[in-house]
């Protein structure tokens, strides 16, 4: 007798406008969606936001939108930010002591597991990040019932 296994796999995706409200969406979006999957939503809400950044200031081409997709399997989060820049790549560098920015590459290698890029169909590329991460425990509900 063959038994089909099936598993359902959370994801999530969005498509979000090249824009720094576009960004911060994102990473609105990400920690709801983190927090209805019963994840925690750091350091995946921050790596979201950086590399959601990324998109809007690197990846930006006018009347293009950039995507979030976000999945979980076996404890690892899966964030991937895609845009219409595949000229290019990100590239992690050591800014200067006192540069405004330039270090959002960085956070994301000291908070993620891996993280890489991949070609899309032309002119796209992905930006991925891997997160390990554990159900958050539910405690009692707000009247101090346990949740169902």
């Amino acid at each position: 007798m063959n038994q089909e296994i099936s598993t359902r796999v959370p994801n999530f995706t969005v498509r979000l406008s090249p824009t720094p409200l576009g960004a911060r969406l994102a990473r609105l979006l990400a920690t709801e969606r983190l927090r209805t999957w019963g994840l925690p939503p750091d350091p995946a809400a921050l790596v979201v936001a950086e590399l959601a950044a990324n998109a809007v200031v690197h990846g930006r081409v006018t009347g293009r939108d950039f995507r979030l997709t976000l999945y979980a399997v076996a404890g690892t989060l899966r964030i991937e930010v895609t845009d219409t820049r595949g000229d290019r790549l990100p590239r992690p560098a050591l800014p200067a002591p006192d540069a405004e920015g330039g270090r959002g590459l960085l956070l994301v290698e000291a908070l993620a597991d891996r993280w890489g890029t991949a070609p899309g169909p032309p002119p796209r590329k992905t930006v991925w990040a891997e997160v390990s991460c554990a159900p958050v425990p539910r405690g009692p509900g707000p009247r101090g019932d346990a949740p169902r």
